[in-house]
């Protein structure tokens, strides 16, 4: 298992210069996975309806419903927490300061808000169920992708719940969120055709995106620390040149620097444990 400088499983974090080192190769592995990506440049807004994007990056509405009605099923998972989606880049360029969203079906046709975090909530309309109705942004196909964000209140900054990460992996699973194409290595394709019962592996390739690039993600319960080894961090990106030529059909090609992985299906991590993120920019 490879780790960087003066990191191994339970160590403390790197020093000052060997964090800037570290954070220097892995900004340059993302610039240059980057770098053979074709940039997406930004659309103006436009009217939402069914034929405004001829190539949008839409969702089923059944399906995105299917996701509120596991969540409902497992809230005692994550019983302080409300369910919100979640909207996220995916191309260089793509502007989500505008993004407008809407649920469009025959007739039915209602906008969705969107909170100035990227999170929707999504109604439940009997009429758009009927029609068969499309979530649709004004965004093109591959330009952002989509994921679900469960949050236990109260928690400390810089810390996420593991019982929420795997609900929000299962919920993700069930609502058809992964957009991954099927040429990045087979591995990502196959858990995003998969059911939520993929998130109940001990090692998951579900990619989750912290808020800002990462330094490192430690587990914490109790006086058990351990610290996430390299290879689950950045999609694998920083340690296997293979996957930075693929990283254009990943979800994760402009967040490559905040994608973490857990074990998800490790039930020696209870879901009170806290995920704790050191980020680049930390002092």
């Amino acid at each position: 298992m490879f780790f960087p400088p003066n990191i191994q499983p339970g160590s403390t974090l790197l020093h000052a210069p060997a964090r800037m080192a570290w954070a220097l190769m892995v900004l340059c592995v993302v610039a240059s996975a980057q770098q053979q990506a074709p940039q997406a440049g930004q659309l103006s807004a436009v009217t939402i309806s069914a034929k405004a994007n001829p190539n949008p990056v839409e969702k089923s509405y059944r399906k995105m419903l299917k996701g509120l009605d596991l969540f409902a099923r497992q809230h005692g998972q994550s019983p302080d927490a409300e369910l919100r989606f979640k909207l996220l880049p995916r191309k260089r360029g793509t502007d989500m300061q505008a993004i407008t969203l809407a649920v469009v079906g025959d007739s039915v046709d209602f906008v969705l808000p969107i909170a100035a975090d990227h999170t929707f909530i999504l109604p439940r309309n009997a009429l758009a169920v009927q029609e068969d109705a499309q979530v649709i942004p004004n965004r093109r196909a591959l330009s952002m992708t989509w994921r679900t964000d469960i949050r236990t209140p109260g928690l400390p900054p810089d810390t996420r719940r593991l019982g929420d990460l795997r609900l929000e992996c299962k919920v993700g699973m069930e609502a058809g969120l992964i957009s991954n194409s099927s040429s990045f290595l087979g591995r990502l394709a196959s858990a995003a055709l998969d059911t939520p019962a993929y998130c109940d592996k001990t090692d998951p390739l579900y990619l989750f995106f912290a808020d800002r690039p990462l330094f490192s993600v430690t587990l914490v319960s109790g006086q058990r620390r351990e610290i996430l080894a390299i290879d689950k961090l950045y999609a694998n990106a920083s340690d296997d040149p293979g996957l930075r030529d693929n990283l254009p059909y990943c979800d994760c090609e402009v967040l490559v620097d905040r994608t973490y992985v857990l074990p998800l299906g490790d039930l020696s991590w209870p879901d009170d444990t806290r995920v704790e993120f050191d980020y680049m920019d930390s002092e």
